[in-house]
């Protein structure tokens, strides 16, 4: 007979192999792409698509559906190496008025590029989660190249500029048709105009519809399909991205300082740097408009396949922010602030360096090949 002190062992060991045992209700895809797979792109020329895609209910994983959106659980697999569930989105109060955008393309001084318009139309919520902006990581080297927009699905996604359909359908990532690719059904455009020489290109992800077809010509809110859940998600919702150069991940740009903003508004953008003078990554913002009282959390940009504009050098934008006065804040860094005018219609830039702290200057003025975009000639690209 088992004594009582090791049946009581026993137990306790038996019922900690139960608490390690991941559910199936428990497993669910990565929202984005991971830095591993940075060196894949995507080629221009793709295999010919069918126009008027739609979500295949064969691809649905009902036990994906009812995984816990408050629980990380890491799956790895040789395909997709990171897998895990991030915290459900809350989107912002759907009766936050907005004025109207300014028209497009919006270049308030030589060093700006609002080249594109909203990919959701005004009368739905058409700007990003708060909380999962460009840059932004949920588990270690998941690093968010787009933006999210949070749509119901069935949504109409307009084109946020002029261009020809680059990509439709599947396998976006990897560059070939994959139903379990992350970004599900999603369309790339490629755009009649280019930036600083290089060729530009937008991302409509996780779509449950494709009503275009590859190599057609489409204008700036003509419907490119319908928003969805379709590829590694936790809800429907629209990424979307810009690319600069090549169709590739890892030549992103952060899009909220591409999308044209409210009139107004302006876009505040910064640059956190460590006492060595490199990016402090993930370092949490408060800011605080002086004249409405309201306050805003944004954070500077996580490790791994992001990149800053060439002339705000920045790790951090947060875009949409009425014209006003406020104050920056940096918990845990120092008990000092920073004062700062929102511009309309502007980006606003601050830097913040540790030991020395807040600076309001603007970046030195570019290298000698660079042209402003009041002066580039918008011809289609090649």
């Amino acid at each position: 007979m088992m004594r009582p002190k090791f049946l009581l062992l026993f137990l306790i060991t038996l019922l900690g192999l139960c608490a390690c045992q991941v559910s199936s209700g428990d497993i669910t895809l990565a929202p984005t792409e991971t830095a591993s797979l940075s060196s894949l792109s995507v080629p221009d020329i793709a295999t010919p698509t069918s126009a008027h895609l739609n979500a295949s209910p064969p691809h649905t994983r009902p036990a994906l559906k009812q995984a816990s959106a408050l629980q990380a659980t890491l799956v790895p697999t040789e395909a997709d190496p990171l897998r895990f569930v991030f915290p459900t989105q809350v989107p912002q109060a759907a009766s936050a008025w907005r004025p109207p955008l300014y028209p497009t393309p919006w270049v308030p001084t030589p060093y700006d590029h609002f080249f594109f318009a909203r990919p959701i139309a005004a009368d739905e919520i058409n700007w990003p989660l708060a909380n999962y902006r460009y840059g932004g990581v949920f588990w270690a080297n998941v690093v968010h190249t787009g933006i999210d927009i949070p749509v119901k699905t069935g949504t109409p996604v307009n084109a946020a500029a002029g261009g020809r359909v680059n990509w439709a359908g599947y396998g976006l990532l990897r560059g070939i048709d994959d139903p379990d690719d992350p970004y599900g059904l999603a369309v790339v455009i490629r755009h009649d105009f280019g930036y600083q020489g290089q060729t530009l290109y937008t991302v409509y992800g996780h779509l449950s519809r494709i009503d275009v077809s590859e190599g057609q010509h489409v204008e700036s809110g003509d419907i490119l399909g319908l928003s969805g859940a379709t590829g590694h998600v936790t809800g429907p919702h629209l990424h979307f991205e810009v690319r600069i150069g090549k169709n590739n991940f890892s030549k992103s740009r952060n899009p909220e300082l591409w999308l044209s903003p409210p009139q107004g508004w302006g876009v505040l953008a910064g640059r956190l740097l460590d006492f060595t003078g490199r990016f402090l990554p993930s370092k949490s913002v408060l800011i605080l408009s002086s004249d409405s009282g309201r306050k805003w959390t944004v954070k500077s940009y996580g490790k791994g396949s992001v990149n800053s504009d060439d002339y705000y050098r920045e790790n951090l934008v947060i875009g949409d922010l009425p014209a006003g006065n406020y104050s920056i804040w940096i918990p845990r860094e120092t008990s000092k602030h920073l004062d700062i005018q929102i511009l309309p219609g502007r980006v606003s830039y601050f830097t913040y360096r540790q030991g020395l702290g807040f600076n309001v200057e603007l970046p030195p003025t570019p290298y000698v090949g660079f042209m402003p975009p009041s002066l580039l000639e918008i011809t289609p690209s090649p």
